[in-house]
């Protein structure tokens, strides 16, 4: 199966300069813990909640100020529409991600989540084994 037939084509998105609280506010009203940051459709980055929480807030920065820009992910792991979801799994598995944006000709379509993956029977295997690689704590480098 490939990540076209599964994604999540409406992603909502921001803009580097929105404000942090912006980005968590839109982050609450979707349910979603993850928004990609795009300039037009080009992906430039994701910010997540707990990009949020620990670069923004423990910092003691203000969100009204700070823009998302100064707290997302700037080297963001992809996918392609055409990408067979077994392949999207070892992805996710490698670089312990739970949510893959998936870009066509340089502009984001959509969005793959680990439960997009266990959703479909014959990936169970890939999709619980890229969990459990996702859930793994990272190793210290020495």
């Amino acid at each position: 199966m490939k990540l076209h037939e599964i994604m999540t084509k409406n992603v909502r998105t921001c803009d580097p300069q929105d404000t942090v609280l912006d980005a968590a506010k839109l982050m609450r009203n979707i349910d979603v813990g993850i928004v990609p940051v795009t300039q037009g459709d080009k992906l430039v980055g994701v910010v997540t909640d707990r990009d949020i929480c620990l670069n923004v807030v423990a910092e003691g920065k203000d969100v009204n100020t700070t823009r998302v820009q100064s707290c997302m992910t700037s080297a963001v792991i992809t996918g392609t529409p055409d990408m067979d979801a077994h392949e999207a799994a070892d992805l996710m598995a490698e670089h312990q991600i739970r949510r893959l944006p998936i870009i066509d000709n340089g502009t984001l379509v959509g969005i793959v989540a680990i439960g997009d993956l266990a959703t479909i029977n014959i990936h169970e295997n890939e999709a619980g084994y890229a969990l459990s690689e996702i859930s793994e704590p990272s190793q210290p480098q020495h």
